[in-house]
């Protein structure tokens, strides 16, 4: 029933700068925290960003000082605004979110969803 559905990926040159948007949509009754993922070839998926509802963030130290999350809740949308981009953020960049969903009258169901994944290319 919900989706997020992820945009801004390409191919940039080093220490350009990329923004990606994930916006959800569907039974959304709240969103608390989304986040960006990221998964190079050969590696494991890792933590890029997350924000919370507050809205607080946390940064993998790789990536700190350089990427900025953000939401907008009234478009259920997380960006991750991307600066200074070097050859090692070359990866395929995935958003998530945990959302919940009603299900009925006073029923409520938290799910943790994950978008498609979109190509960040970093290289000159």
């Amino acid at each position: 029933q919900v989706q997020l559905v992820e945009s801004g990926g390409g191919l940039v040159q080093p220490g350009g700068s990329l923004r990606l948007s994930c916006a959800a949509s569907g039974n959304i009754f709240s969103i608390n925290a989304m986040g960006w993922y990221r998964q190079a070839p050969g590696k494991q998926r890792e933590l890029v960003a997350t924000i919370t509802s507050a809205p607080s963030t946390d940064y993998a130290d790789s990536v700190k000082g350089r990427f900025t999350i953000s939401r907008d809740n009234a478009k259920n949308t997380v960006y991750l605004q991307m600066n200074s981009l070097q050859p090692e953020d070359t990866a395929v960049y995935y958003c998530n979110a945990n959302i919940i969903s009603r299900r009925g009258f006073g029923s409520y169901l938290p799910y943790n969803y994950w978008g498609q994944g979109t190509q960040v290319t970093v290289s000159s």
